[in-house]
């Protein structure tokens, strides 16, 4: 399959490499930098576990990119959803899928409105981060959870033959709430913090810091009529055991000094508790504290 990936940075690199591993045809379109370092090397350079080499694959800067593909991976992040999705729309195929891989919990939605064109929400659980130009590290976990449409269990299937466990949900967006509850709990600590998930819980008062913000994010889920499973602090915990030197997308985001997506995480949580009278101070002070990096690296 002709398959292209937009935005591509760690997740988007590492997913793309397997799909060229088990024989697709993937083009990356990322930013100059990574784009030049995998031409110049000849591939992307991938290590993780169960992989260490060069994958061979496609890279340019250019919307274009995703010219006649079957199927585009959208891993932009979500500040510049609604643009990235403008910039490509003149040249996606007519009959192509998008997958929506991104953080957050409203972005297909969003970019649905921007290309006029469904796009299938997805929730990632992988553990990757980029450690330099061409480079992606995988540090753990590997499944995805997508939307329920005609297209999904094929995308399924071919996701899950590449080596990443694929499953179908009827009930995506509550699978986009969990992931959002985990993302509050640590996103924010690592990023303020400089320091990987289990080293965070060297502090004995983070458990505390984490159920603050696990119960906040239930509650304003409960008011939105969207139901989450009981055990999510249980959950939140055992993210650091799962995957113990990863560092937050936010906090990698502060190391490079771009812009995070601090508020679709916890930002997100304290606009939707504004909206429905829910209070959120813990998620507000992870939230302010964030920005304050992000201000301090203007």
């Amino acid at each position: 399959m002709k398959i292209a990936v937009m935005g591509a940075g760690a997740i988007g690199s590492y997913i793309g490499a397997l799909l060229a591993k088990a024989g697709h045809d993937v083009t990356l379109i990322a930013r100059p930098i990574h784009v030049d370092a995998i031409i110049n090397r000849g591939g992307l350079l991938v290590d993780s576990p169960n992989l260490d080499e060069v994958v061979s694959l496609k890279a340019v800067t250019e919307p274009s990119g995703v010219s006649g593909a079957e199927l585009v991976l959208f891993t932009v992040k979500s500040a510049d959803t609604e643009a990235a999705g403008r910039s490509m729309l003149p040249h996606l195929a007519p009959t192509a899928s998008i997958l929506c891989l991104q953080n957050g919990v409203d972005n297909a939605e969003r970019l649905d409105a921007a290309i006029n064109r469904p796009a299938l929400a997805a929730v990632v659980y992988i553990a990757t981060q980029m450690t330099g130009p061409g480079h992606v590290h995988h540090h753990g976990r590997n499944e995805l959870v997508i939307g329920k449409s005609s297209e999904s269990e094929g995308i399924a299937a071919l996701l899950t033959e590449a080596g990443i466990p694929t499953t179908v949900s009827m009930t995506v967006i509550a699978s986009l709430w969990q992931k959002l509850v985990l993302n509050c709990s640590y996103n924010a600590l690592s990023a303020v913090a400089h320091l990987p998930y289990r080293r965070l819980f060297e502090v004995s008062e983070t458990p505390d810091v984490i159920r603050h913000v696990v119960s906040e994010c239930v509650a304003v889920a409960d008011a939105l009529k969207i139901q989450l499973p009981a055990d999510m602090y249980d959950r939140a915990l055992a993210i650091a055991k799962l995957i113990p030197e990863q560092y937050s997308s936010t906090a990698q985001d502060l190391a490079r000094k771009k812009p995070t997506e601090i508020d679709y995480l916890n930002g997100y949580i304290v606009r939707k508790g504004r909206e429905t009278g829910v209070p959120t101070p813990v998620n507000l002070t992870l939230y302010a504290m964030v920005k304050l990096n992000e201000a301090a690296l203007a």
